[in-house]
């Protein structure tokens, strides 16, 4: 019964589009065909397939594109036209409807066109109809990118601000929040008067209002400028309204007064520093999280803007207990996965920073969560899964007590290496780099089944994933014994670390540089590795040194000449051919900048290296001050006395005793 009643439904539906699509069908029955499509399509996710999988929505829009002619035509005032006009839009904005297959269509179809010029009709509900249509078009985010840099495009854009049809009114700011992009787009927007028409629409119809609060935080984002423009609407009267709205009795109108109260607040941090307007945010954000629907949905994400980065937020959230709230939702689940990545991304930026928040979250088992999160199929949410657990392993004391060596956490861990989406490899990256420090079963567990997919991906194509995973090796090699050392090179080789400090991107240059440093840390036999294949790596050291101008690069080099320079006198000697080379003319000059370098980290590396060049009790230290001398960097020593940085003053006084005990060793 079902598979045959299904086959008539299709069989109908056929029937239909082919008679809408026929040219012998007259207009009237073309009318009623139009109306019965789309009182069967209104509401029913799975009739909108069926009649898309049939061809449904280019017929329509051909005869919107007839319509379209007719009005060009002279013929615009034809009653029976503007009726199939009405039903034709009612349909594409049906299918456009919350539904992304549905909006692609449409747009494949041309309907937008053909609908912008309808929204222009001379008569009323064709253009209430069409404004319908567009809405739910532009509410999509593949909606049609809008130009409102063209003269034309934004004199069109401020008539349907402009419209006393609240639909084509809502229109215009839903255009203004799926098309403006750059700063110089809120700029022209700005110019052109449209911050004032939508603070103006705030006091229009709800729908008006929670269109205009959702294009004001997209025009208002990061631009102080026109965020002190809107500030001074009515004499600051705007923003007063926006801290009511919080307490509005919609939600959707609640959660979008707050994010745009949130931009305010993260683009200019001078306003809306009252703290009761902070946990007023906080507050409603918890609230809105008990809704079942969309705004439910999106409420966490909103709370994560809020409190990112912040920790004058995340300690006032912590006092609304919002790690408990967060938890106990987690535990009354399931949750569509939107709702799910949006907690978790949530929970992240509350343990991003403050180390009472991570207590917290362990105390209430938090890592149980993460651990289904882990395998769920959405890749959003076990990347969000992921952000979490790198930001709770940022803590020490959790770190030192073992809460990470869970197999149930590690073994999932070392599984999304191999995932299939980059975003969540990249996430996996990162709490993977946290969790191998001070680990105590990294050799077991790490070193066994992470570190060949580690390797693997220090050779991914894309760039975030190989510096992610160098920065993983970097730290598995932190403070590990030789035989650990050893088991890393062999799986990385050489030449592959070689061409990792040769990489075209800086980042992965410096983390390639920081795991060298890591291996050539320790007792001298550990600056070996260095020296394997003809000193092939120390020899690209010596060129990355003396060849890039990124600080972070230069500091991590000269670390790992400094490790080696302390070494046995073979080892120092080859770090200082590395430091002054033969052709002395740009390297001293070099050396010298590194002393001279603004960035006092960069000083401290450069001083290190020198005092363990020229440590007492080698042999040869003699001889390498003697070319320190000649060199002109005794010199530059010396105007280092007061160096305003405390750790360059330290480590510049042992420099000048070495010297000192070396002269006299020469003297005599």
């Amino acid at each position: 019964m079902p598979s045959s009643a299904s086959s008539s439904r299709q069989n109908h539906a056929e029937q239909l589009i082919a008679r809408l699509n026929s040219v012998e069908t007259p207009p009237e029955s073309k009318l009623q065909d139009l109306r019965n499509m789309k009182n069967q399509i209104i509401g029913s996710r799975t009739k909108k397939l069926d009649y898309l999988s049939l061809g449904a929505v280019p017929c329509i829009v051909s005869i919107l594109s007839i319509v379209v002619a007719s009005m060009h035509s002279g013929g615009g005032g034809d009653e029976l036209l503007e009726l199939i006009a009405i039903q034709a839009a009612a349909i594409i904005g049906s299918f456009a409807c919350r539904l992304e297959s549905g909006v692609e269509a449409v747009l494949e179809a041309g309907a937008c066109a053909f609908l912008m010029i309808l929204i222009t009709h001379q008569n009323e509900k064709v253009v209430d109809a069409v404004a319908r249509s567009l809405k739910w078009i532009y509410q999509s985010k593949l909606a049609p990118k809008f130009y409102f840099l063209e003269e034309k495009n934004m004199e069109f854009l401020l008539s349907l601000l402009n419209s006393k049809n609240e639909n084509v009114s809502c229109l215009g700011a839903n255009i203004i929040t799926r098309s403006c992009q750059t700063r110089m787009e809120q700029q022209a927007l700005s110019g052109a008067g449209v911050i004032t028409k939508l603070a103006s629409l705030l006091d229009g119809s709800l729908s008006q209002r929670e269109a205009s609060l959702e294009s004001l935080s997209v025009v208002m984002k990061k631009n102080p400028e026109i965020i002190t423009k809107f500030l001074g609407y009515q004499n600051g009267g705007a923003v007063n309204f926006l801290t009511e709205l919080i307490k509005d009795k919609h939600p959707r109108t609640r959660l979008l007064a707050c994010a745009c109260l949130i931009v305010i607040r993260n683009s200019c941090t001078t306003y809306l520093q009252d703290s009761r307007i902070k946990t007023g945010l906080v507050q409603t954000l918890l609230e809105l999280l008990e809704d079942p629907d969309q705004v439910g949905d999106d409420a966490p994400f909103v709370l994560s803007s809020l409190i990112a980065e912040k920790e004058d937020l995340q300690m006032i959230a912590f006092e609304c207990q919002v790690i408990e709230k967060l938890c106990n939702y987690l535990e009354a689940g399931p949750f569509q996965a939107k709702r799910l990545q949006g907690i978790f991304l949530a929970l992240a930026d509350m343990c991003s920073e403050l180390e009472c928040c991570r207590d917290r979250a362990f105390s209430l088992e938090a890592l149980i969560y993460i651990k289904d999160a882990l395998k769920h199929d959405s890749a959003d949410v076990r990347t969000a899964a992921c952000i979490f657990l790198r930001n709770l392993s940022r803590s020490v004391k959790n770190m030192s007590a073992g809460h990470f060596t869970n197999a149930n956490i590690t073994s999932p861990m070392v599984q999304l290496l191999c995932d299939s989406c980059p975003s969540v490899q990249i996430a996996a990256l990162g709490a993977i780099c946290n969790m191998v420090i001070d680990f105590t079963a990294r050799e077991s567990i790490f070193m066994q089944g992470g570190l060949k997919q580690l390797v693997q991906l220090s050779k991914s194509m894309v760039s975030a994933i190989r510096v992610n995973a160098i920065w993983a090796l970097r730290n598995l090699a932190f403070l590990v014994n030789n035989r650990c050392k050893e088991e890393i090179l062999l799986e990385l080789t050489i030449p592959t670390l070689t061409s990792l400090i040769c990489d075209p991107e800086t980042s992965v240059q410096e983390q390639a540089l920081a795991l060298v440093r890591n291996l050539v840390d320790g007792p001298s036999d550990s600056v070996k590795y260095v020296f394997d294949e003809a000193g092939l790596l120390l020899d690209a050291i010596g060129k990355k040194l003396h060849s890039t101008v990124k600080i972070e690069v230069l500091i991590q080099g000269m670390y790992v000449l400094s490790n080696i320079a302390s070494g046995n006198e073979i080892q120092k000697e080859a770090a200082m051919n590395q430091l002054f080379p033969q052709c002395w003319n740009n390297t001293q000059t070099s050396f010298i900048k590194f002393l001279q370098s603004t960035d006092s980290r960069l000083r401290i590396a450069a001083v290190w290296a020198l005092v363990n060049l020229t440590f007492p009790n080698s042999p040869g230290a003699c001889r390498r001050v003697i070319k320190l001398l000649n060199a002109g960097i005794i010199s530059q020593l010396k105007t280092m006395v007061n160096d305003p940085c405390l750790d360059v003053k330290t480590k510049n006084d042992k420099r000048e005793m070495c010297l000192n005990l070396s002269t006299q060793t020469t003297t005599k």
